[in-house]
């Protein structure tokens, strides 16, 4: 591909250098190492905390010195997934560029560039010493991707700034200046088995080759959940044959929108063909409903001629599974009264499986109004106790409210207006961001969210724009030489 902007060359460089390090969320090690390594090697001065957030500092350019800290921001992690034919292991193979036209994505996995991008744009800004800028803090957390966990151990004098650029949105020209709060809910249920029934056998359901995406930024647009599109065949199985639960596994983060499911069943040997029909039938279906969003949906049965030891489930514990599974929420709740077209509150139906005699389920509740995310929680903790299981929801992450009288959101538009010739968009977001947490442990902060264009974050269809990292690039460099 033909890049003209020398900056968006170096920016690509180095995120594919960070792409060649494994740092999925919960395994941000070798990338901190790295970000350290970095820093020392270039005469910087950085440091990590107790639970992996690094911090590096970069003087102020001549005329800036006694200009306050400025703090670039963005995490270390990403989610991995990938598509059911990949080969791929994220703990060991670098992230394989694509270039396509003007996008840049990569081969059958997530990018990355939620959030590397930020830590490449802030690293190559870092080195540049053509640039006007007051003293720089990049801060690079872990974990942000499963529960912003960094973010949350962060303690209030690890950084010294009162400006926070974070760099984790995702449309050029759109500056972010609200996100909603969240929590996640783990439901578990004990299950017992039985012996299968003379001429039961055992067989595949699976549901998958669906479009994903972000829980937070793709809610809205009705996107197949996989796990709901597996319990509504099950359902529709179980209500004309005697269906029994095996096994069930589907979807991987408690952030990304469940792309694959499967369920093993025990059915008898004589209804398998029938239900070869069903299947069929309701992929046609389910075809039909989400045409637009999950073109290239597949729904199938397929016998098993081995049982891989499996057993299947009692009949109450096997009803009680798909009911709870039916029942949980999934999609918008609420959309907000304040903004139009905001999505005020939802729920992602994230993974289930059964392990170690354990049904294990996992939601991912977001909202704007705290109050509501609270009562979102308790109704499935509910649902999940009705069903006789367990249900342990975490502390969750704060919403970030919008302040628009905030003088840096006005220093940002009038600049990029400055460079563009057009006004800037702003909006809250129903995603989560660490602005939220960082805004809460640091009293007085400035806090703005932007970032390059990226198109279907959390899938394997993950992409950005390239030409919109040059964008970026030059309106960090203004902003930042206007902050004397």
């Amino acid at each position: 591909m033909n890049i003209k902007h020398q900056k968006t060359k170096e920016v690509l460089d180095l995120f594919e250098r960070i792409s060649a390090i494994p740092r999925c969320s919960k395994h941000e090690e070798k990338i901190g190492a790295f970000l350290l390594e970095w820093a020392e090697k270039n005469g910087l001065q950085a440091k990590k905390d107790k639970v992996g957030n690094v911090v590096i500092r970069v003087k102020a350019s001549p005329g800036y010195e006694r200009s306050g800290a400025v703090v670039i921001q963005g995490h270390m992690d990403m989610v991995c997934e990938k598509t059911a034919d990949s080969p791929h292991d994220f703990a060991k193979d670098p992230i394989r560029f694509v270039y396509d036209g003007e996008w840049l994505k990569a081969d059958q996995t997530t990018l990355g560039a939620d959030n590397g991008i930020a830590l490449a744009l802030a690293m190559v800004m870092a080195l540049d010493k053509s640039l006007a800028h007051p003293p720089l803090e990049l801060l690079f957390t872990v974990d942000e991707e499963t529960g912003l966990t960094g973010a949350n151990a962060l303690s209030g004098d690890f950084i010294e700034g009162k400006i926070l650029l974070n760099v984790d949105s995702e449309d050029e020209g759109v500056f972010t200046v609200g996100c909603a709060g969240g929590r996640d809910t783990r439901i578990s249920l004990s299950v017992h088995y039985e012996d299968a029934p003379d001429g039961f056998v055992m067989a595949r359901v699976k549901a998958g080759a669906m479009t994903g995406g972000h829980s937070g930024v793709n809610i809205h647009e009705e996107r197949a959940n996989a796990i709901r599109v597996l319990v509504r065949v099950l359902q529709q199985l179980r209500r004309e044959h005697d269906i029994r639960l095996a096994d069930i596994s589907g979807g991987t983060a408690h952030n990304a929108i469940p792309r694959d499911a499967w369920a093993d069943i025990f059915v008898h040997r004589d209804s398998f063909k029938t239900i070869e029909k069903i299947v069929a039938d309701t992929e046609a279906v389910f075809r039909r409903e989400f045409k637009k969003t999950d073109p290239n949906m597949k729904i199938s049965a397929e016998l098993q001629l081995e049982t891989m030891g499996k057993r299947p489930l009692n009949t109450a514990d096997s009803g009680r599974i798909l009911d709870l599974l039916i029942a949980l929420p999934h999609g918008v709740a609420a959309m907000s009264t304040e903004m139009k077209g905001l999505v005020e509150t939802s729920n992602n139906e994230a993974s289930v499986r059964i392990a170690n005699s354990k049904l294990e389920i996992v939601t991912s509740q977001r909202s704007s109004v705290m109050s509501r995310l609270h009562a979102l929680t308790w109704r499935i903790e509910a649902l999940a106790r009705l069903a006789g299981a367990d249900a342990v929801s975490g502390n969750g992450y704060p919403s970030w409210q919008p302040n628009l009288q905030s003088p840096l959101l006005a220093r940002c538009k009038e600049v990029y207006r400055k460079l563009s010739g057009k006004d800037a968009h702003v909006e809250a977001i129903h995603a989560g961001l660490e602005c939220g947490i960082i805004g809460d442990k640091k009293e007085g902060m400035d806090m703005i969210s932007f970032g390059p264009t990226l198109k279907n974050p959390h899938s394997p269809d993950e992409k950005i724009h390239v030409e919109s990292i040059g964008k970026v690039w030059d309106f960090m460099v203004e902003l930042l030489k206007s902050l004397k």
